[in-house]
């Protein structure tokens, strides 16, 4: 018998996975490669919301608890994926310096944003107005996490390639069965892919699409992330990833053409110099209106748990709630009622 057996690898699966592995906990994850917002998302860290200027909801801990967890995986998989860079927030006119300086001088917002305007000047950025300096910033590659996280369980046949059945899971007193896998919990970490969950999909998850470019340009020199209505961000060899769109209505995971010319006008409303799209991803983030994960355990199956909603912030979130839920099963922590999805069946049950 398996202590997890974990459906889905992305930035929640994984997440779970290193967690219960650091206790000493076997697993077992499946995934089919069906869903993709993880491998396509921006990667961005940001303690910052600074279209309103507040603060990431338990900015700080997550942060803390990010660094260690990258910093593990980084180690145990030998490669670098976590990539601490500056945030520039470019400002369009005096009005905007003023609301970051007023900004700063909140207390929850103070360890994050810098008081000292950034002067440098970058090629082809027109910045008359200069930048302000969002702390505690990067990048993870979720792209090659995932991919080097998948084959380390590929390696120690801790994978299982294929699509999950739900229909084949049988409730018994000393757990689950499933097929010819016993286990004491399954954990549901599918993203968009919950719709299909019959156990869960009564939750509100309200997918957002995403769609971002890398772009080839020799006319940035760029070694920070620059954010105004995209994030431009540098990768090296010339290489730039842009993004990021947001559409509520299309589910699925196809380039289109109008978000292309969305981010092509917001590029060139930046950037001054030529370049040429390598690459167009699209993927439909697990997001959920309250802006708060779903995280928590069935209200029949008590063997039955879910980690998703992380959203546009799964990589600040993924190590947070994957921790959460940990001490939950393991410990009965409580887990914190703003992402406890027994926020939504409390009401359902009024």
């Amino acid at each position: 018998m398996i202590d997890y057996l974990i459906i889905g690898s992305g930035l929640a699966g994984i997440s779970f996975s290193e967690k219960a592995l650091s206790h000493n906990k076997s697993i077992l994850v499946v995934d089919d490669k069906s869903q993709n917002s993880s491998k396509i998302a921006g990667g961005l860290y940001n303690p910052v919301i600074l279209k309103r200027f507040s603060e990431v909801w338990q900015a700080q801990p997550q942060l803390v608890l990010m660094d260690s967890f990258y910093a593990d995986v980084e180690s145990k998989l030998a490669t670098k994926f976590n990539f601490q860079l500056p945030i520039l927030r470019k400002f369009f006119s005096i009005e905007e310096q003023n609301n970051w300086f007023s900004a700063s001088d909140k207390k929850n917002l103070a360890p994050f944003l810098s008081t000292k305007l950034v002067t440098r000047k970058y090629n082809s950025i027109d910045s008359p107005y200069d930048y302000g300096e969002v702390l505690h910033t990067g990048y993870v590659d979720t792209a090659l996490l995932l991919e080097k996280y998948r084959e380390y369980l590929f390696d120690n046949n801790l994978l299982l390639e294929e699509s999950f059945d739900y229909n084949q899971i049988e409730f018994l007193d000393f757990g689950i069965q499933y097929k010819n896998i016993q286990a004491r919990h399954i954990i549901f970490a599918e993203g968009f892919g919950l719709h299909k969950n019959p156990f869960f999909n009564d939750l509100p998850l309200d997918g957002t699409k995403g769609e971002l470019f890398i772009i080839k340009t020799e006319g940035l020199n760029l070694d920070v992330i620059v954010n105004t209505s995209v994030f431009i961000l540098p990768l090296g060899n010339d290489l730039f990833k842009v993004g990021a769109t947001y559409n509520w209505k299309d589910k699925t995971d196809v380039p289109t053409e109008e978000a292309k010319q969305e981010l092509l006008e917001r590029i060139r409303e930046i950037i001054t110099c030529e370049f040429e799209i390598v690459e167009h991803f699209a993927g439909v983030r697990p997001t959920v209106k309250d802006r708060r994960p779903l995280v928590g355990t069935h209200y029949e199956h008590k063997n039955l748990h879910i980690l998703n909603g992380l959203g546009t912030r799964g990589v600040m979130l993924g190590p947070a709630t994957a921790k959460a839920l940990f001490e939950n099963i393991e410990d009965e922590i409580p887990l914190d009622i703003e992402i406890n999805i027994e926020r939504f069946y409390k009401k359902k049950n009024k």
